[in-house]
């Protein structure tokens, strides 16, 4: 990783090169790190990447409805961001969010009992797959309008400052939303005010069927932190350990100086933009899907681990039947549940 000055913090680049140079960055983070934190990521990740397998299995069969967007290949960025938190931070993302909900701990019964619309779930079956919510876990929302959930994530961080609480916000927004004015106007007060707040652009390329190169006038899209003389960084969002390292950083930044953090995590999803756009739709070539998939930072950082002796593939297999079991029962505990009722359509609705 490569570190250049800028007028608040440092920006960091992940550095260029093949899959080898890749492998050996990320196994020198790892021997920095703590064996049950590795192990710990691994099974978040695992369980992201199975719980969302079993979404579009279940959106298949018809047991889930309405707008479905798949996590699967952005593992790393929910996760190796949520665990660089501490409990009383705060956490707002879009509508791909159930991999936060997980990696912010969340109970996959629950989660999976909303995308079927039953009354057990978090939202209480209203929400769907866009409105994930566990206010007791700091996780406030899913949020289903493109850059919505960014001037609310400063109005978190400015409440937390001015109650004086040692929460930090943290915000994920895909790279289409930087595009939109209150994500200016959001990163311009957060950095005159000085709130404790973390803006991270999840990069994937794609806004819906449409490549960023088509949508942004510059390709580095942390630069925009450089108008408010903000701290910006760029992170592998492939490699979990650079997330994490990269959100450390931002997260002691925020605690300590209340001051804000713009981070660019560059990733790809692997499925369509939602379960209503085939994997690779017609603007992008099963080529190019195929050689990000090269990069999935689950077998990536498996393989890291496996390098350096922490875990084996005994390790693996055990964990992930563990996890599948756990995806099964969620599954079962939505199934099982009932529907909302009619009466249920009056009830949490605010009337001012």
């Amino acid at each position: 990783m490569k570190s250049g000055n800028s007028s608040r913090g440092a920006v960091h680049v992940p550095e260029a090169g093949g899959a080898e140079a890749q492998l050996a960055e990320q196994q020198e983070r790892a021997r920095q790190k703590d064996p049950q934190l590795l192990k710990d990521l691994l099974e978040k990740m695992l369980l992201v990447r199975r719980f969302e397998e079993k979404c579009a299995e279940m959106y298949t069969l018809g047991k889930i409805g309405g707008f479905c967007h798949l996590y699967i290949g952005q593992e790393a960025v929910a996760v190796g961001a949520i665990t660089a938190l501490e409990p009383q931070d705060a956490v707002l993302c879009s509508y791909r969010e159930h991999g936060h909900a997980l990696a912010r701990s969340m109970d996959p019964g629950p989660v999976m009992a909303e995308l079927f619309g039953k009354s057990t779930g978090c939202s209480k079956g209203k929400g769907g797959s866009m409105h994930i919510f566990d206010q007791s876990l700091g996780f406030l929302g899913g949020h289903g309008i493109v850059g919505g959930q960014i001037p609310l994530a400063a109005g978190v961080a400015f409440a937390a400052k001015y109650l004086n609480q040692p929460r930090v916000t943290l915000c994920f927004f895909g790279e289409a939303a930087v595009n939109i004015g209150s994500f200016h106007e959001s990163l311009n007060l957060a950095q005159l005010w000085k709130l404790p707040v973390i803006f991270i652009i999840e990069n994937n390329e794609f806004g819906m069927g449409t490549p960023i190169l088509k949508t942004s006038s510059i390709r580095n899209l942390s630069e925009k932190a450089g108008s408010y003389e903000m701290a910006r960084a760029v992170v592998d969002g492939m490699d979990v350990l650079s997330v994490y390292d990269g959100l450390s950083e931002a997260v002691e930044r925020a605690r300590k100086e209340n001051l804000p953090t713009l981070i660019e995590a560059r990733t790809y999803r692997f499925m369509g933009h939602s379960m209503s756009d085939p994997a690779h739709g017609t603007y992008r070539t099963k080529e190019e899907l195929a050689e990000h998939r090269q990069r999935d930072p689950i077998k990536r950082y498996t393989s890291t681990l496996e390098s350096l002796g922490i875990i084996n593939q005994e390790y693996i297999d055990d964990l992930d039947s563990k996890i599948r079991e756990v995806v099964g029962q969620a599954v079962t505990f939505a199934d099982e549940s009932p529907d909302p009722t009619a009466e249920d359509l009056t009830t949490n609705v605010y009337l001012p």
